[in-house]
């Protein structure tokens, strides 16, 4: 997925993540069936039974009480990148949208077992792919964010059959799992 396209549908998310209110969507759930179903094929099944499921606008459609919120692929994109964040990754997401720094103190994961739409491996704030910037479309996989002590120990290379570190030196870097094949 483009991270430009998604860093703007963050906004919403951003402000969840920094506490601020974020308003119930007018309506029913029955109205916004396929973003809920959308965001909630990032989880496994016992997390999508209690996830809240947020839009890319900062709206409530769905409250729960696992403390995971999920969010539908972003509307800018034609293929699939829904996600599930925990609180760590949320306060991680508000770092990235926000381009502020950022250092795990704890363990954060986030799900998105439907795969994604691409990023740069080495480029947190890349726009697409060039000869250089390691662009990876992964399938199915969790990624985790941990205090940078904790990265070392992994490679970054997508390739090498394994967890992966991406965006390794800067403040974004965070483990990469695969868990079903890459398209």
């Amino acid at each position: 997925m483009k991270k430009s396209t998604v860093r703007n549908g963050l906004v919403g998310l951003a402000a969840f993540a920094a506490g601020a209110f974020l308003a119930p969507f007018a309506g029913t759930a029955a109205d916004h069936s396929d973003s809920i179903a959308d965001a909630l094929r990032a989880a496994w099944p016992g997390m999508a039974e209690g996830a809240t499921v947020v839009d890319w606008e900062g709206n409530v459609l769905r409250e729960g009480s696992n403390g995971y919120t999920c969010f539908p692929t972003p509307p800018m994109l034609s293929g699939t990148a829904p996600m599930c964040m925990d609180a760590e990754w949320m306060t991680w997401a508000d770092a990235w949208a926000n381009k502020k720094p950022y250092a795990a103190e704890t363990l954060g994961i986030s799900y998105m077992l439907a795969g994604d739409e691409g990023a740069s491996n080495i480029d947190p704030f890349a726009e697409g792919p060039t000869d250089d910037n390691e662009w990876i479309k992964e399938g199915p996989h969790l990624m985790i964010v941990a205090p940078a002590d904790l990265l070392d120990a992994f490679p970054t290379d997508p390739n090498n059959g394994g967890p992966y570190v991406m965006w390794k030196g800067t403040p974004y870097a965070h483990l990469m799992v695969p868990v079903g094949a890459r398209d």
